[in-house]
């Protein structure tokens, strides 16, 4: 008979599954301040601000108090990532695809609000109530298309993906510490490519600059982008779900 995993104790935290003593003074601190403390920090100074000894000052204990609710820094963005994340938008009344769009959106608007959640959410599945919580509402939202729990968490998986990469495309867009190659918009950037390809190498994508595909657009970082991919994306869900209506890709071949 297998043994239940253990989670990290932080998780069991954020679950209310910490044992609650009966003795002793009332604690003055728990984990919901904690985290939003560390979260106004990491809003306001970035993740490099943030650490034990920081939001210790903050909510105005020693450094050693936080142990009890944090066993380590890395427990304390966990916290955070969830802490952090709204709730999502109800499926309720919505058709799915809108549904996944506007899911798709807010998910790269919590990203761009918050740009030190980039690197947590890039390394650390989500474990926490509330980001499970939007795991959740995007299943919800494909019950009864034909896809079996598999293929819905990939679809979740790859919009979540899809909301992270462009979040971090344009966040870093704009960040100081970016090592600059001397090219600023995508006029400029599309001119240096311009000066680069060589047509023979790179035809296609040879063609495509000097047709001007980069020419009065913000490129990576322009909403339309956004929403074109997330078109794709869209239409390829649409796909998946006729497919499986038609009986023609039955086991996904």
């Amino acid at each position: 008979m297998s043994q239940e995993r253990s989670l990290p104790p932080v998780v069991e935290r954020l679950w209310g599954r910490e044992p609650v003593s009966r003795r002793g003074p009332r604690p003055r601190l728990d984990l919901t301040m904690i985290a939003s403390a560390a979260i106004e920090i990491a809003d306001a100074e970035g993740l490099a601000g943030v650490s034990m000894a920081s939001v210790a000052s903050r909510v105005g204990v020693a450094a050693t108090a936080l142990y009890r609710y944090v066993g380590s820094k890395e427990e304390l963005l966990t916290a955070m990532a969830d802490f952090v994340v709204p709730m999502p938008p109800d499926p309720a009344g919505r058709p799915w695809r809108d549904y996944l769009e506007l899911w798709t959106r807010a998910q790269r608007d919590t990203l761009l609000e918050h740009p030190w959640l980039l690197p947590i959410a890039q390394l650390t599945p989500p474990l926490g109530p509330r980001r499970l919580l939007w795991l959740d509402r995007l299943l919800a939202a494909l019950d009864g298309m034909g896809l079996d729990g598999g293929e819905k968490i990939n679809v979740a998986s790859a919009l979540a993906g899809y909301a992270l990469t462009d979040a971090a495309l344009v966040a870093t867009s704009g960040e100081p510490h970016v090592v600059d190659p001397g090219v600023g918009g995508a006029d400029d950037y599309g001119e240096a490519l311009a000066g680069l390809l060589d047509a023979e190498t790179y035809p296609a994508l040879s063609a495509a600059v000097r047709a001007g595909a980069l020419r009065g657009a913000e490129g990576w970082v322009d909403d339309g982008d956004f929403h074109f991919g997330l078109e794709l994306l869209l239409d390829g869900v649409e796909a998946l779900i006729a497919r499986r209506a038609s009986g023609d890709d039955v086991g996904g071949k």
